[in-house]
């Protein structure tokens, strides 16, 4: 029996140079088909909390739109308590400017339109002192968003 040197036994267990080539190849690319799939996935969910994003913002809008009309109903209390700001049914057209209620409507409405978009509605209804606005508009390039999303404020003039 013949003993093994360490310098042959240290031989062994390094493989030749041939092998280790491939094997580092294999390696940087699973780690590039890994990075490219994680990249990918972050990139979806970027894309996600955007479209999410702004859902958000048009219900911020939304309720800041419904305060200001309010706060011009609350300007002309006489004219608000007996329905001179109403909109019934849901409707998508500017008002024709007149009347000062009616010039409140008009600009109100356009202003909806141009921070939420041609797709905005609104409805108005008060009996009294109790008044409800609805604002209505297009959600649905929000994931699993509504063609018809809506804020509804109720409040007391």
């Amino acid at each position: 029996m013949t003993k093994m040197t360490s310098v042959q036994r240290n031989r062994s267990c390094v493989p030749n140079r041939r092998s280790l080539r491939g094997v580092t190849m294999i390696e940087v690319l699973v780690a590039v088909v890994v990075l490219a799939f994680g990249l990918l996935g972050i990139a979806t969910m970027q894309m996600s909390a955007l479209r999410n994003s702004q859902s958000s913002m048009d219900r911020s809008q939304a309720t800041v739109q419904s305060y200001a009309i309010l706060d011009s109903m609350r300007a002309n209390l006489s004219v608000a308590r007996i329905g001179g700001y109403d909109l019934t049914p849901m409707t998508c057209s500017t008002p024709a400017p007149g009347t000062l209620a009616q010039n409140d409507l008009s600009a109100w409405m356009t202003s909806l339109k141009q921070s939420m978009g041609e797709s905005a509605c609104a409805k108005i209804v008060c009996g009294g002192v109790e008044c409800e606005i609805t604002v209505q508009w297009d959600d649905s390039r929000n994931k699993g968003g509504s063609s018809e999303q809506q804020v509804v404020t109720r409040t007391r003039l």
